[in-house]
């Protein structure tokens, strides 16, 4: 095997910190450098539901419950979130975003359309949707 192949790991990582410091300079630009990728990324994922589960958000961005229970409680500080107890079940906690969580939704939208770009500089469609799939596959990996 190619040893350039067995370093893909080592590549997409790499990729991963270019792509979060990315967004860190572009959130910085905007007054908004108090916040790291996996805020952006809990906001995004609120941005999908009307409200969600701890748990489901943990599952979502990918980190243990006691970790995204940290990064929230940072957005609830800063207005971005707000959590309410379940109507079902009174220990559930319920996220949801905040006006103010909307508004940061919208700033940091055309960051991501900018970060989108520069990722798939210099390549066609087809090579998009073949790049995709097989992260996909990468991914699908990890969770048999």
């Amino acid at each position: 095997m190619d040893k350039k192949i067995n370093k893909s790991i080592s590549k997409i990582s790499h990729i991963h910190s270019m792509a979060a410091d990315f967004l860190t300079s572009k959130l910085s630009e905007k007054g908004l450098e108090n916040f790291a990728s996996s805020h952006g990324n809990i906001l995004f994922q609120l941005s999908t539901v009307e409200s969600m589960k701890m748990n489901e958000l943990s599952e979502k961005i990918n980190r243990d419950k006691s970790t995204t229970t940290v990064l929230v409680q940072k957005l609830i500080n800063e207005g971005l979130v707000e959590v309410k107890s379940s109507e079902t079940d009174k220990r559930s906690k319920l996220i949801s975003l905040s006006e103010k969580g909307r508004e940061y939704n919208k700033i940091t939208g055309s960051i991501s359309s900018d970060l989108i770009e520069n990722f798939y500089k210099g390549f066609s469609e087809e090579e998009k949707e073949t790049f995709f799939s097989l992260l996909c596959r990468v991914e699908n990996n990890f969770l048999k």
